[in-house]
C-alpha cells in the first residue's frame, strides 16, 4: 500500500478528496476502474455532514458520488478500502450504505443503480488470479438484495501487475499509485496522469499539516 495512504486510508482520502472541487480527480479514477466515460459527476456530502454520528470502526469509505455516463445512464458510485476481517460482510454493508444514501439527497433525483469499488490490500481467496473482479452481491448466500444486479468491483492490490509498464492504461496508473509497491511505476503514473499528481500533492500537504 502507498505509504501516504497506509494510516486509515479511507479517512485520509476522504479528507483530501471528498469535495466537489475535486470531482475531476474522482471522475478520472472511476473512469479508469469502471472503463466508462463520465459526462457529469456530483459529490454527495452526506458522509462528511454525518461523519461524527457514524461508527468510527466502519470508516464508510472514501466517496459517495452520482455519475451520468455518455450513454445517459446514472449510477451511484462508492469507493472504499477494506481490511482483512469479515470481507464479504463489509463489502455488502458498504454497498447497502451507499445505495440507501439516496434517500437523504432531497433533490428529487430518481433511485439509481449503485456500483462500489473495493480495494483490498491483501490476497483474498474468493477471487481467482485476476486482480480485478466484478461480484454481483445478490448471488451471495444469505444476502437479500432487491436490485437485479448489486455490482461490487473488488481489486486485490497484491495481485496487481503491469504487463507493459511503458503503456499503462488509466486503470493501471491509478492502481499502481494506490498499490505503492513500485516507485518507478508510481512516478510514471504521476508523470502521465495530472489527476494522480494533483492528488499526491494534496495528500503530501495533508500530512505536512498533520505533523504540525
Amino acid at each position: 500500500m502507498n505509504q501516504f495512504l497506509y494510516s486509515n486510508r479511507n479517512y485520509v482520502l476522504r479528507k483530501v478528496l471528498n469535495a466537489q472541487e475535486n470531482a475531476d480527480i474522482i471522475k478520472d479514477l472511476i473512469e479508469g476502474i469502471l472503463e466508462m466515460k463520465i459526462l457529469r459527476i456530483l459529490v454527495n456530502p452526506y458522509v462528511i455532514q454525518n461523519e461524527k454520528y457514524l461508527p468510527k470502526e466502519e470508516n464508510f469509505g472514501v466517496v459517495d458520488v452520482r455519475i451520468k455516463t455518455e450513454k445517459q445512464e446514472e449510477y451511484n458510485v462508492g469507493i472504499q478500502f477494506v481490511d482483512g476481517k469479515h470481507i464479504q460482510t463489509k463489502i455488502a454493508l458498504y454497498y447497502l450504505y451507499i445505495h440507501s444514501n439516496q434517500l437523504y439527497y432531497h433533490d428529487d433525483r430518481k433511485i439509481s443503480k449503485t456500483i462500489t469499488i473495493n480495494f483490498l490490500d491483501f490476497p483474498y481467496q474468493y477471487l481467482n488470479e485476476n486482480y480485478h473482479k466484478v461480484a454481483i452481491l445478490n448471488k451471495f448466500r444469505n444476502i437479500d438484495f432487491k436490485e437485479a444486479e448489486a455490482e461490487a468491483h473488488i481489486i486485490e492490490l497484491p495481485r496487481f501487475r503491469v504487463l507493459e509498464p511503458k503503456k499503462m492504461i488509466k486503470a493501471e496508473q491509478w492502481i499502481a499509485y494506490i498499490q505503492g509497491a513500485n516507485q518507478v511505476l508510481m512516478d510514471r503514473a504521476m508523470k502521465e496522469n495530472k489527476y494522480i499528481q494533483r492528488l499526491h500533492q494534496m495528500i503530501q500537504s495533508y500530512w505536512e499539516q498533520e505533523k504540525i
